[in-house]
Order: C-alpha cells, then sequence, then structure tokens
C-alpha cells in the first residue's frame, strides 16, 4: 500500500513537473512574442541609421561643442525610429501583429513611451523656432519613408529600390547632426549625406546581389547577373573622386570606401560556396563600423 502511494506520489510530481516546464516554456515564447512586437526587426537599419549620425556629430565637433542638441536628436532619431515597429504591430499592417487585449495594451504603453521620448525631444530641439532647418531635413525624411512603403506595395521587383529611398531617409541623420551642432546647413552637410547614402546603397546593392545570384558560378556568369553592380561600383569611385577633387571630403576619405570597393569586385572572383545569411549581415555590419571609424579618422588627419 505504501509502495502504491509512493508511486501515485512520484507520479504527481512528474505531471506537477510537466506542467511548471510547459508553463515556462509558453512564458518564454510569449516574451518572446512581445520583444518581436516591440522591437525593430531590421537590424541592419540600426546601423543605416546611427553610422551617418556618429560620422556627422564627429566632423560637426570640429566646429563646434553644442553636445545637449546632438542628444536631443539622438533621442528623438531613435524613440521614432524604434516607433514604427509598434504602430505597424497594432495597426495590422506587419506580418506579426498584437492580437490579445494583453499583446495591445503593452504594444500601446511603449507607443506611448516612445511617443513622448520624441515629442519632448524634438519639442525642446524647436522651441522658439530652434534649428528650423531641421523641417526641411525631418520632411525629405518622411517623403522618403512613404516612398518607400509605397515602393514596397509594388512588389518584389522594386525591394532594392525601396530599401535605397528608405535609406534616403535614415542617412538624413547624418546632416543633421551636423547642423544641430554647428548650427550650418552647407557643403559639408550635403557631403556627409552623399556620402553615407553611398555607403548604404552600396551594402544594400551588394546583399541583394550575394542573395540572387547564390548559384551563379563563374567570372562571366557573375558578370552577366552582376554588371549593375559592377557599373555602380565604378560609378561611385567616380562620384567620390570627384568629391574630393572638389575639396567636398579629403583624399584620404577614400580609405573608408577601399573595404567595401575591395569586397565588391572580390566577389567576382571569389570561388562559389553556401549563402550564410546570418554571416553575411554580420560581415557588412563590420564593414560599416569600419567606414565609420575610417571616415572620422581621415577628417581628423585633415586638419
Amino acid at each position: 500500500m505504501a509502495a502504491h502511494q509512493c508511486s501515485i506520489d512520484n507520479l504527481g510530481l512528474r505531471i506537477a513537473d510537466k506542467y511548471l516546464e510547459d508553463e515556462a516554456a509558453r512564458e518564454n515564447a510569449r516574451r518572446k512574442r512581445r520583444h518581436t512586437l516591440i522591437l525593430p526587426r531590421e537590424h541592419g537599419a540600426w546601423g543605416l541609421l546611427l553610422v551617418p549620425m556618429v560620422t556627422g556629430a564627429n566632423i560637426a565637433f570640429r566646429e563646434g561643442n553644442h553636445i545637449v542638441p546632438m542628444l536631443l536628436l539622438l533621442a528623438a532619431a531613435l524613440a521614432l525610429f524604434w516607433l514604427r515597429t509598434p504602430v505597424e504591430s497594432l495597426l495590422g499592417t506587419s506580418a506579426i501583429r498584437a492580437q490579445t487585449r494583453d499583446e495591445r495594451r503593452t504594444v500601446a504603453f511603449v507607443i506611448a513611451g516612445l511617443g513622448a521620448v520624441a515629442a519632448l525631444a524634438l519639442g525642446t530641439l524647436l522651441r522658439a523656432w530652434q534649428n528650423p532647418l531641421l523641417w526641411p531635413i525631418g520632411t525629405a525624411a518622411g517623403a522618403a519613408f512613404v516612398g518607400q512603403a509605397l515602393l514596397k506595395k509594388l512588389g518584389l521587383r522594386t525591394r532594392m529600390l525601396s530599401e535605397i529611398v528608405g535609406t534616403i531617409g535614415l542617412t538624413a541623420s547624418g546632416p543633421a547632426a551636423y547642423y544641430v551642432i554647428t548650427g550650418k546647413f552647407g557643403a559639408t552637410a550635403w557631403m556627409l549625406w552623399m556620402a553615407n547614402l553611398i555607403f548604404a546603397g552600396n551594402q544594400i546593392h551588394y546583399v541583394q546581389l550575394r542573395i540572387h545570384t547564390v548559384r551563379v558560378e563563374g567570372l562571366q556568369r557573375k558578370l552577366a547577373s552582376g554588371w549593375n553592380f559592377a557599373l555602380g561600383q565604378l560609378v561611385m569611385a567616380v562620384a567620390l573622386a570627384a568629391a574630393c577633387a572638389r575639396s567636398l571630403m579629403p583624399w584620404t576619405a577614400l580609405i573608408a570606401f577601399a573595404p567595401i570597393l575591395f569586397r565588391g569586385w572580390f566577389y567576382f572572383f571569389q570561388k562559389p560556396g553556401p549563402l550564410m545569411v546570418r554571416r553575411l549581415g554580420w560581415s557588412e555590419l563590420s564593414q560599416a563600423v569600419a567606414f565609420c571609424g575610417l571616415f572620422i579618422a581621415a577628417f581628423a588627419l585633415a586638419r
């Protein structure tokens, strides 16, 4: 009888343990889903936003020292960028949407918090008509994001174009940072926008090329499939050289673009292999970090 009771107790314990394991697994799944609903999923876009801002700020600090407006701009840019994911989740315009009342309440709370941060930061930046040129910069960035959304609706054939158009808005953070620190928006600000856009556009084109030519082998076949990327590499090199010739940036700044030019040409000669998307993403992130450091160093050495 005692043995029988012991077996029942052990069975009860196993059932309880199984229930706790299942409940823990469900809670973990709910936590991951909440993160997906409120955290931006385009990890590479963080780099497209922050690299221009960091380069713009570092170059601007050679001419000004207004750090508080820069911190306000950083807070507003991060909040607005982050805001898109929870808004899309709440409206149901993304692949993953808030379904339960708890999910909608969580997403709405995040939207309210991010909206408050963005409104406070922008309100402080723009109060009493300060930093008036942020209005046209923000309008241009907003128009780029609207254009990106419209292009996405047209289908996969416009995917790369939509990403590049959206990048126009993200790289606006570079000239915006330069402007709020120096109070000027001139040739250097335009150069920052152009340089970061060229770099980001090359990255987007390269990633799309690798994805769509994963089974293409041989130099001739790769050139036939990626001739537009090769042409883009040449145009990029000419545009950058022209910018240096017009003294918009120092010649040493070309070193910052050398790694992506090399990896772009190397693609046509490298042996074929399986495409590891995650590794490709990390590789492009390291390219962005290298560009940021080299670009800043080039301007520091050119003093």
